[in-house]
């Protein structure tokens, strides 16, 4: 059996997704508008993305578990996302998500999207409840960047024919060491350090980067 051809890995919230899921989380604690600013300061890299994750979950201390239910409800999937797994799919390539977001809300859509790869950081939950915070490592930009090299490596795919998708600050480390960078409805930082900007919000403008549509 050959190896996959290339792999194309995407940042989760405001790219896989419409949303930020710290914020719908956020919005059932009642601290949306202080992690909404909190947020918006990491992705321009104005503030170190631990602490400021750190200082996010702090707000969910308290929220029962069945909130990642409740919000895996609200979560809208960006258009063209399945058209563009499908895609990468049929043309043998893998394809991962890597997001400064959460297991317990990526899990599902991992499998409801048939991801090959996926990685994001763990709530710490005790009795049921959001303990306000993180469990494990943090998936900062380092780790981001790490991930697509794991991965990339374990498929015996060499980076220059890896993809990196993204939106924020965040991402900056992982598009440096892909292929092909790719800001996606990105921060300014990022589309001045991104080979290449989709300015509108369709994940299907990927394939003819591709070369999979004209």
């Amino acid at each position: 059996m050959s190896s996959p051809r290339f792999l194309v890995v995407l940042d989760a919230d405001s790219t896989l997704i419409q949303d930020e899921v710290i914020e719908l989380l956020a919005d059932a604690a009642g601290s949306r508008e202080l992690v909404a600013d909190v947020t918006e300061q990491a992705m321009r890299g104005e503030l170190d993305f631990a602490e400021s994750l750190r200082a996010r979950v702090a707000t969910l201390g308290g929220l029962s578990e069945s909130v990642f239910a409740e919000v895996g409800a609200l979560i809208r999937p960006t258009p063209g996302v399945h058209e563009l797994i499908a895609g990468v799919k049929a043309a043998g390539g893998l394809f991962g998500v890597v997001s400064g977001g959460f297991h317990e809300l990526l899990d599902p859509l991992a499998a409801q999207f048939g991801l090959d790869s996926w990685r994001a950081n763990r709530l710490e939950l005790e009795d049921g409840k959001l303990t306000g915070r993180v469990s494990g490592p943090i998936i900062d930009a380092a780790a981001k960047a790490h991930a697509l090299q794991e991965w990339a490596d374990a498929a015996g795919i060499p980076l220059n024919r890896t993809v990196a998708v993204g939106d924020g600050a965040n991402d900056l480390a992982m598009m440096a060491v892909a292929g092909l960078s790719v800001a996606f409805n990105a921060k300014p930082r990022v589309r001045a350090e991104a080979d290449v900007a989709i300015d509108v919000a369709d994940l299907g403008q990927v394939l003819p980067l591709l070369g999979l549509r004209g």
